[in-house]
């Protein structure tokens, strides 16, 4: 899973027994060598299924990490991007990626995205691979400070997994890890809150509703379809009402 270039087992072990800004801070100059980088198949993906709805001004990428996600927003939106996460160190890391970007200007922000520091300057948010880091409790406010930072019929879109079955290795293997973060978190402080199954479909739908958006699911079709006829991954376009 890992390459020679990405973290030791030391210092993921340090990582983990962190903070989730102090872990992410250690592991940010490795982090685009490790298998948590969203891989390009799914950025390609979501970037051209929103291509059918673009296109956007101005673009935010949620919890942006290393800045993978940035590379998106720029074929999309045609004047600004800015990407916002917690972690100074992934921040630098992705502020290098993106150095010297004019069109569209590409800006960063450090903020926590439970307290998003934007109104009405968006048409088009996103975010990949983070919402592990949110406990159920705190979906509103994530989702309340993006409908926030959209302007009326904004966008903000996420790929979003079907359910692994009962029989598979990485249900459980999932499952496992969970419960290992369970235990660690209320044995050792502080927290590192990072969990696989704390985002349903159903209960973020209703956050989503419930905070103001119009929700619908696109399938990305790159990852086809399971014996059922339902699609592996969906995008869930939620648009700003009003």
């Amino acid at each position: 899973m890992f390459t020679t270039e990405g973290p030791s087992l030391r210092e993921l072990t340090v990582q983990a027994l962190s903070s989730v800004e102090r872990g992410y801070d250690l592991l940010a100059p490795k982090f685009d060598h490790t298998p948590f980088r969203t891989p390009d198949r799914m950025l390609d993906s979501v970037a051209e299924t929103l291509s059918l709805l673009a296109p956007f001004d101005a673009g935010l990428d949620v919890c942006c990490g290393t800045g993978a996600g940035i590379g998106v927003l720029r074929q999309l939106c045609r004047e600004r991007v800015t990407g916002v996460d917690l972690s100074a160190g992934m921040l630098a890391g992705a502020r290098a990626a993106h150095a010297g970007a004019i069109t569209p200007a590409v800006d960063f922000v450090r903020a926590d995205a439970r307290a998003l520091p934007f109104a009405d300057a968006y048409d088009l948010a996103v975010s990949f691979g983070a919402f592990g880091h949110f406990l159920p409790a705190e979906r509103p406010a994530l989702f309340e400070g993006v409908h926030r930072a959209l302007r009326p019929g904004g966008v903000f879109a996420f790929p979003i997994g079907a359910p692994l079955p009962l029989s598979s290795a990485g249900y459980w293997a999932m499952l496992g890890f969970d419960a290992a973060m369970r235990v660690r978190n209320a044995v050792w402080r502080p927290p590192f809150v990072m969990y696989y199954r704390t985002f349903p479909l159903g209960g973020v739908r209703e956050d989503l509703v419930r905070a103001g958006f119009r929700v619908e699911l696109l399938p990305l079709e790159h990852f086809g379809r399971r014996p059922d006829g339902s699609p592996h991954w969906r995008l869930l376009v939620a648009r700003k009402q009003g």
